[in-house]
C-alpha cells in the first residue's frame, strides 16, 4: 500500500483511515474502501486519501471505481507526488508515461532516505551496485577511470562498490534527502539535485569515462534521451554501466505493477548500437527481492566505439 502523509488534517478522519486500512491487511479490500469513502466525506480534498481508495477499489477488482478515485487524486495534486499517474495509466485509463512524475519519485526516495540502506541492503538482498562493479572492472580490465558520472546516485552505495577504481566521481539524483545522504560518505566530489537525463545534458561532449545507473532505469519508461546523452559525453573506449528489470524481450518497456518499468534487451541494444555503442558485458542476475519474489534483471556495460 501508498505510504501515506501523517494526517488529513481531521483526527476522525485518520482514524477512519487507520481502520480502513487494517481491514485491507486482514483482506477485505471491499470493506477497507467503504471506511475510506466515510473518511473522504470529512476530508474530501486530501489526495492521498483517494489514492488509498483507488488501492482498496483496485484489490477489491472494483476498477470503474479505482480510476475514479485515481482521477480525483491527480486533480486535487497536479504535480501528482503520489504517482497517481503511473496507477491510471497501469490499468489502461492513461498513456504510459514516459516517466513518473518528478514530484513523485522526490516523495517517495525523500520519504525512503533515512531507511533505504537497511531496507534494501539488509532486507531485500540488493546487489545492483556490487555486480555492476564486477562487471566494470571485467570489462575495463582493471583500469581506473578519471571522471565517473553516477546518475541516481541514492545514498552512495555505488560510490562504495566503485572507491579506488574512479579519480572523480560526481553524483546527481532527484531526491534531496537522498544526497544529503550520499554527501555523508565524503565519496563524491560534487553532487546535485536534478534529473538524470538534464545532468548528462549540462556536460561537454567525450568529457566523461564513466556512467554508472544503479536501480535506475526501472523509473525511466523512455530511456533514448538518456542513453543518446551518455553516448555523446563518453570518451572513446568510455563506459556506460546500468542494470535494467528485464522486460519481455522484443518490448521496449512496460509498467509493472510494481510501478517500476521493466525493458526488453532487443530494442535496448538496438537503440545502443545506433547511438554508437557496443557490448562490452551483459549478465542476467536477481538484483533484489520484492513482495517475496526475486526481482530479475540485467547488467549491461557498454562500450563507446
Amino acid at each position: 500500500m501508498t505510504r501515506l502523509p501523517a494526517s488529513s488534517g481531521d483526527p476522525i478522519a485518520d482514524r477512519r483511515f487507520a481502520h480502513a486500512r487494517d481491514y485491507a491487511a486482514s483482506g477485505d479490500p471491499a470493506a477497507a474502501a467503504e471506511l475510506a469513502e466515510q473518511a473522504l466525506e470529512r476530508a474530501e480534498d486530501w489526495a492521498p486519501g483517494w489514492l488509498l481508495l483507488g488501492e482498496f477499489h483496485e484489490t477489491a477488482g472494483a476498477v470503474s471505481a479505482a480510476i475514479t478515485a485515481y482521477e480525483r487524486a491527480l486533480a486535487l495534486d497536479p504535480d501528482d507526488r503520489c504517482g497517481a499517474v503511473l496507477r491510471l495509466a497501469r490499468l489502461g485509463a492513461r498513456p504510459m508515461p514516459a516517466a513518473p512524475p518528478p514530484a513523485h519519485v522526490r516523495a517517495l526516495f525523500d520519504d525512503y532516505a533515512e531507511r533505504f540502506e537497511d531496507s534494501l541492503v539488509n532486507r531485500l538482498g540488493y546487489r545492483a551496485p556490487h555486480l555492476i562493479a564486477e562487471e566494470i572492472a571485467a570489462a575495463g580490465d582493471g583500469r581506473r577511470f578519471g571522471l565517473g558520472v553516477d546518475l541516481g546516485c541514492g545514498t552512495g552505495l555505488m560510490a562504495r562498490a566503485l572507491a579506488g577504481r574512479v579519480d572523480r566521481l560526481e553524483g546527481v539524483d532527484l531526491a534531496p534527502a537522498m544526497v544529503e545522504a550520499a554527501r555523508a560518505t565524503g565519496l563524491y566530489a560534487t553532487l546535485s539535485v536534478g534529473d538524470v537525463t538534464a545532468d548528462l545534458a549540462g556536460r561537454g561532449d567525450g568529457s566523461v569515462e564513466l556512467i554508472t545507473a544503479a536501480d535506475v532505469f526501472c523509473y525511466l519508461g523512455d530511456l533514448g534521451g538518456v542513453l543518446a546523452e551518455g553516448a555523446r559525453v563518453l570518451r572513446e573506449g568510455g563506459l556506460f554501466a546500468f542494470t535494467i528489470e528485464t522486460g519481455a524481450e522484443t518490448d521496449a518497456a512496460q509498467l509493472r505493477d510494481s510501478l517500476r518499468y521493466a525493458h526488453g534487451r532487443g530494442p535496448l541494444e538496438a537503440a545502443a548500437k545506433r547511438l554508437g555503442f557496443a557490448v562490452a558485458r551483459r549478465r542476467d542476475a536477481v538484483l533484489r527481492r520484492d513482495r517475496d519474489r526475486d526481482v530479475l534483471g540485467t547488467i549491461y556495460v557498454l562500450t563507446k566505439s
